[in-house]
């Protein structure tokens, strides 16, 4: 059974970084895609960023590009969102989740972890 667990959430002033973290066990990842989403009150879930887990060929939301950077850790099975240059609209709760595919669609997404919450404070 794969479980994901996110971790490094928090409140943060405008401006400032969080890194998060999402720890992969209980299947094989070779060939995966993991991927950030988040969703806001009131709003859909949206994408945010993609890595392969084999090439570690990303993808990434028009509106985080150039503020976040999605790397994994091979060793840990762990998958990073680092964030930057924060801003009250990023507040949601992020979730990261695995797939067989590249996608930017959570319908393809067939794990998913339980989500921590990011606020950034104006």
């Amino acid at each position: 059974q794969v479980q994901l667990v996110e971790s490094g959430g928090g409140l943060v002033q405008h401006g400032g970084s969080l890194r998060l973290s999402c720890a992969a066990s209980g299947g094989t990842f070779s060939s995966v895609v993991m991927g950030w989403f988040r969703q806001a009150p009131g709003k859909e879930r949206e994408f945010v960023a993609f890595i392969r887990w084999d090439t570690s060929r990303t993808y990434y939301a028009d509106s985080v590009k150039g503020r976040i950077t999605i790397s994994r850790d091979n060793a840990r099975n762990t998958v990073y969102l680092q964030m930057n240059t924060l801003k009250p609209e990023d507040t949601a709760v992020y979730y990261c989740a695995a797939s067989s595919r590249g996608s930017t669609l959570a319908t393809h997404y067939t794990y998913w972890g339980q989500g921590t919450q990011v606020t950034v404070s104006s």
